[in-house]
């Protein structure tokens, strides 16, 4: 075989060490640790004032500004989060969705308003779908990975990956745009391309939303802005930035999910009728039984949807499609049960389950509701509805 002619293809690249294995890496359980330690420190979401004489989440999130821009700071460029997505080459971590499907999960579990998802998720995929070798890409990437900037794509927050908005004409107005307030550029699809915008030269009007701890905007982003991309590269970007969010979301319901288990598990073995924990009633076993079983399928599939996502499957969108629809409605379930297994206390203000509810329900509608994800799903296997 000495002097068999070389073959002139290349051999397949190898494929990730955890690419298909689902179960979480050490890497991805240290940076869980990294990310659970910073938030324990802002654990308490139901008093006016912190230990440390702090504003807490929900005395934040009644003043309009839910932000922490010091834990953001800490999460972002000290714990290196805000670049896992970005390669090496380009100033980031070069780490992928998993990892960053892990803050998620940890995000979603203190219900921590941050522009995670939206700037460090959605729109930075949306520029990696850009040439990076373009210097204003690759300088924004740069500036994104490292903190000093925060760009959000300039599209509603219930956008579907399945059918992406429009482009926007330079008179249009953009509404529900999720993290305007922390974002410092906008990336804006317009017919002729996609530009960058700086949040400060555009007009911008806070919503009353649902959740309190994700503030939403009109945003009317004008005619300036840097182009960065064509057209047809600014349609696919923002397709990118939607399926990608729309995967990754699934983690932060996996998080919201497994909190409000874990409470209602808690709650109900404290919590003492007829001299015997209520959670020892066997109704209610069989209530926390079957949320258990759907948070851990939940996390299947949400683990699924990253997985894919990182190692660029041809399947992506089928394990996007199937996450969203299962771990939306799944989210919901896990608060809804949270509140009525915490009986009177889960009514009040003062806990913070009201905070998972609204996020819960606000997510379910994020980046296409569960029904869309179906619809979607049975066109991508070829099953379509009667």
């Amino acid at each position: 075989m000495s002097d068999a002619e070389p073959t002139s293809e290349p051999a397949p690249a190898a494929p990730p060490a955890h690419e298909g294995d689902l179960r979480y890496s050490e890497a991805e359980d240290d940076l869980r640790a990294a990310v659970r330690s910073v938030l324990a420190d802002r654990a308490d979401r139901a008093a006016a004032v912190g230990p440390d004489g702090t504003a807490t989440l929900l005395a934040r999130a009644e003043a309009g500004e839910p932000y922490d821009p010091d834990l953001w700071h800490t999460l972002a460029v000290e714990v290196g989060t805000a670049g896992l997505l970005v390669p090496e080459a380009l100033g980031g971590a070069g780490a992928g969705h998993r990892e960053a499907a892990v803050v998620l999960e940890e995000l979603g579990r203190a219900v921590t308003p941050a522009p995670y998802l939206t700037g460090c998720v959605m729109a930075t995929e949306a520029l990696l779908a850009l040439d990076t070798g373009r210097d204003e890409v690759a300088q924004l990437l740069a500036a994104v990975a490292s903190g000093r900037t925060t760009a959000v794509l300039a599209v509603p927050f219930s956008a579907s990956p399945w059918t992406p908005p429009a482009p926007l004409a330079a008179a249009d107005a953009v509404r529900g745009v999720a993290d305007v307030p922390a974002a410092t550029v906008l990336l804006v699809h317009r017919s002729d391309g996609l530009y960058a915008v700086d949040t400060a030269d555009a007009d911008c009007a806070a919503l009353t939303p649902l959740d309190l701890t994700r503030p939403l905007a009109v945003v009317a982003p004008g005619a300036g802005g840097r182009l960065i991309a064509g057209p047809a590269e600014a349609a696919e970007a923002v397709r990118r930035g939607l399926l990608a969010g729309a995967g990754l979301l699934a983690s932060e319901q996996v998080g919201i999910a497994e909190w409000c288990l874990d409470q209602s598990v808690r709650h109900t073995g404290e919590r003492h009728q007829f001299n015997r924990p209520v959670g020892s009633f066997q109704a209610l076993k069989h209530r926390m039984a079957e949320l258990w079983l759907e948070v851990v399928s939940a996390r299947a599939a949400a683990r699924n949807a990253a997985d894919a996502l990182a190692a660029a499957s041809p399947d992506a969108p089928v394990a996007v499609a199937v996450a969203q629809a299962y771990a939306s409605d799944a989210a919901v379930h896990a608060a809804e049960e949270c509140v009525q297994l915490h009986a009177g206390i889960g009514m009040t203000w003062e806990h913070p389950v009201h905070l998972y509810l609204k996020r819960a329900k606000s997510t379910q509608l994020a980046l296409g509701s569960p029904g869309a994800h179906r619809d979607a799903l049975a066109a991508l296997v070829d099953l379509p509805a009667p």
